[in-house]
This record gives C-alpha cells, sequence and structure tokens, in this order.
C-alpha cells in the first residue's frame, strides 16, 4: 500500500506522507461529521458526507454550525 502512496506523490510532486496526512485528515473529520449527523437525524448530510470528500471542508463547516446552534440553545 506504501507503494501506491509512493507512486500517486510522486506523480503529484509532493511527500508519500503528505497523502497520508491528508487521508488521515479527510477520515478523522468525515466520521465526526457523519457521526453527529446521524445522532442528530440529518439524513441529507450524511449522504453529502459519504459521497463527497473534499479535504473535509464540508464536514468542518457542518460541525462548526451546527455546533453553535447547541451551544446557544444551552444558554437560553
Amino acid at each position: 500500500m506504501l507503494d501506491y502512496f509512493s507512486s500517486a506523490a510522486a506523480q503529484l510532486g509532493v511527500s508519500a506522507c503528505v497523502i497520508i496526512l491528508i487521508v488521515i485528515w479527510e477520515a478523522v473529520w468525515t466520521a465526526i461529521a457523519m457521526w453527529k449527523s446521524a445522532k442528530k437525524n440529518h439524513l441529507w448530510w450524511f449522504i453529502i458526507f459519504f459521497l463527497v470528500n473534499l479535504l473535509a471542508i464540508p464536514e468542518i463547516i457542518y460541525i462548526i454550525v451546527t455546533g453553535k446552534k447547541k451551544n446557544s440553545k444551552k444558554r437560553r
């Protein structure tokens, strides 16, 4: 598997470690966002996270937006 990352990294002109770190970054944020969307019954968000992978940008936005709504309800 490391050979695959090395080949892909060489074609992109980056280190294999960078590719591996990006994959881990994406997986962690996607897992967190999918978990939170499933707990809140947000089916469409769950489907979007499952189908679209953009360096965890939609996942981070979802976590920030829904986290702020949750915190504002607690303060009331």
